[in-house]
């Protein structure tokens, strides 16, 4: 499982022109499912994701999660994440997980990430999205799940 976290200011998510996600001051995280995901691999990105430490402190550190400056999480399916690139100019989606195992899969998604305590907001899974963002600093971040074994 991979998420590209990007610290933001603002991000909303509409489907078809009707707005289905609203954010203000928090994380977006995109997530990628990759073929073999386990409920590990999505405790251990959710809970990583839910304690960076990556809002400046009074000394302009980044030193404080987004619990700790009251913000919120906006978690958006991206199974492109897993595009492998290496061969040729068209992606192959070969990693991805298959789209009916991560339709089963996702509502796992969600419950995991409301369970952190953070107000959440989602986009909706499988829908052609138009995710609106103000990056913050930037700040973006990437974590692979593959990364918690070692």
């Amino acid at each position: 499982m991979r998420c590209v976290v990007q610290r933001v200011s603002h991000a909303r998510v509409t489907v078809d022109g009707r707005q289905v996600a609203l954010l203000g001051r928090g994380l977006l995280v995109f997530v990628g499912l990759r073929s073999g995901d386990t409920a590990e691999d999505l405790d251990w990105l959710a809970g990583k994701v839910s304690r960076l430490r990556v809002f400046d402190d009074a000394e302009g550190l980044m030193n404080l999660s987004t619990g700790d400056v009251e913000g919120g999480l906006c978690v958006v399916s991206q199974f492109t994440l897993y595009a492998d690139c290496r061969k040729g100019n068209r992606p192959s989606w070969v990693d991805a997980m298959a789209v009916l195992d991560a339709r089963a899969f996702w509502p796992s998604v969600e419950r995991r990430f409301q369970a952190t305590g953070l107000p959440c907001v989602f986009g909706e899974f499988q829908m052609m999205m138009d995710v609106e963002l103000v990056n913050d600093g930037p700040v973006t971040i990437m974590l692979d799940s593959a990364d918690r074994r070692s």
